[in-house]
């Protein structure tokens, strides 16, 4: 069963959440994705928060450009944690998605990555589901021990060859 839903308005935000996608995979977790828009299809919007709950989500990952309304409108409806995506736009950088999804009203709360961070929303998923899965828990260790290696390996490299042969 999926503990974790993959929202995005638009196919255009499949390279950014597809980052989610895989940190979860690289995790153990289940994941269920879907595009979905809160603006063009509210019905089936309303149905998927109202219904996540119900189908063993335990926090959704919502991406949205623009106007933003997914994250916060998720987290209007579902109980449970929602972490918002904030997509980079070409006319404010992502800017306005950024402040769409973090200045939610008191009592909304939309837990935030950076614009088109991807990655860290499913770790930060994975984190959320650890605090009750000791398992799950033993995996994100291993994946923070692995960042930490790869930093000694370049800093190794850094020292061997100096800096203008690293940067070959």
């Amino acid at each position: 069963m999926a503990k974790v839903g993959i929202v995005m308005g638009s196919d255009s935000d499949m390279p950014v959440m597809s980052k989610a996608a895989d940190m979860l995979e690289k995790l153990g977790v289940d994941y269920e994705m879907t595009i979905i828009s809160a603006h063009r299809e509210p019905d089936v919007f309303f149905e998927y928060a109202k219904s996540a709950e119900s189908k063993g989500f335990k926090v959704i990952i919502a991406g949205a450009g623009m106007a933003a309304h997914l994250p916060g409108m998720c987290a209007a409806i579902f109980p449970m944690p929602v972490i918002g995506i904030p997509m980079h736009t070409t006319s404010l950088g992502g800017r306005d998605s950024l402040y769409s999804i973090v200045q939610m009203p008191s009592g909304i709360p939309v837990a935030t990555v950076a614009i088109n961070g991807g990655a860290n929303a499913g770790i930060l998923a994975a984190k959320i589901l650890a605090t009750s899965d000791p398992e799950l828990l033993e995996r994100l260790k291993a994946y923070s021990q692995e960042l930490k290696e790869q930093v000694e390996q370049k800093a190794e490299r850094l020292e061997k060859v100096g800096y203008k042969e690293y940067m070959k």
